[in-house]
């Protein structure tokens, strides 16, 4: 490695992370913009196409005053795991600071910023017999029941879960039963597997009720931008005659229960209660996961404009070089 080389890699890169709608955006913009800076969006679900009023993407005007990576680079039924994520982003990263910028990584996804973090343990190959077979027992028992049969195995990842997220159950305990170790136990034995890029990994924390209220106003708005529109969108391109195939992108907060809306199972008010409801419920689970599986250095969410700077200011002089 020669001496450039050696000298990027000691610039730290600031992580903003933490619960959805705790402010995460605004504030990694506010500090790209002063850095002149490009962002790394660490979010499973913006770096799909056509999902933009769901995901809360960055507007137009910001994607115009600030670089940012990994918003609508892929198609919605494009398969794309947290490790592939780990692998690119590190390497854009690279990129970015041969240019002689900084990076920022912005983002709530928890496997996505575990992964550039600490790497992912050697999970085993899937296993089709066991996979079938756990297959059916969610048909035939539902994912309550998986979701307790995990919970009582591995209470540590079944906290980061609940019993809707079926694909990421049937694997957990996939794992258990050709290793005999939990997910919990593989990762937790984990050492470092990424390039030596030093992470400030910064999580934004609120009250509970303010998250709350903050999560219940940006559905409002989200409907009042479109939501609904988009959603009939993708469910007539994708979910109207899907045949069972289930399309892992549009297993997400904010479009599931408007196409539960479109199938008669609700109103549109109880969809929209439901939205409510399920990303309180996704923002406790990220927050489990972040005290429980990460090192973060936790900061008040800033409410204002002048506290937002007082914070970046902050933020960069954390994040200067060694």
């Amino acid at each position: 490695m020669t001496a450039a080389e050696r000298s990027l890699e000691r610039r730290p890169v600031m992580m903003i992370t933490g619960p959805t709608a705790s402010g995460k955006t605004a504030l990694a913009h506010a500090a790209a913009k002063s850095l002149k800076a490009e962002i790394i969006s660490a979010d499973s679900r913006q770096i799909y196409r056509g999902m933009d009023i769901g995901t809360a993407k960055p507007t137009a005007e910001l994607l115009e005053e600030v670089t940012y990576h990994f918003i609508s680079e892929k198609e919605i039924e494009e398969e794309y795991s947290a490790g592939d994520f780990t692998s690119d982003a590190i390497l854009r990263i690279r990129s970015v600071r041969e240019k002689d910028r900084d990076a920022i990584v912005v983002g709530g996804s928890t496997l996505y910023i575990e992964g550039l973090l600490h790497g992912f343990a050697d999970l085993p190959a899937r296993d089709p017999e066991i996979r079938r077979e756990l297959e059916e027992q969610l048909k035939t028992e539902g994912g309550k029941a998986l979701y307790q049969r995990l919970k009582s195995i591995d209470p540590d990842q079944a906290a980061t879960l609940d019993p809707s997220k079926t694909r990421r159950l049937i694997r957990s305990l996939e794992i258990v039963a050709i290793t005999g170790k939990t997910v919990t136990e593989l990762q937790s034995a984990t050492t470092e597997r990424c390039p030596p890029i030093r992470f400030i990994p910064i999580g934004l924390t609120l009250s509970r009720d303010e998250l709350y209220e903050r999560i219940n106003r940006r559905t409002d708005e989200m409907m009042a931008q479109g939501l609904l529109d988009e959603a009939e969108k993708l469910y007539c391109i994708y979910h109207k005659n899907r045949d069972g195939k289930t399309i892992n992108a549009l297993e997400t907060v904010g479009y599931k229960e408007i196409f539960q809306y479109f199938e008669g199972l609700h109103s549109l008010d109880k969809a929209v209660e439901l939205i409510k409801q399920h990303t309180r419920n996704y923002a406790k689970r990220q927050l489990t996961f972040f005290r429980n599986r990460l090192d973060l250095q936790w900061v008040n969410s800033p409410h204002d404009k002048q506290r937002q700077e007082k914070l970046v200011s902050e933020l960069i002089l954390r994040c200067r070089p060694l």
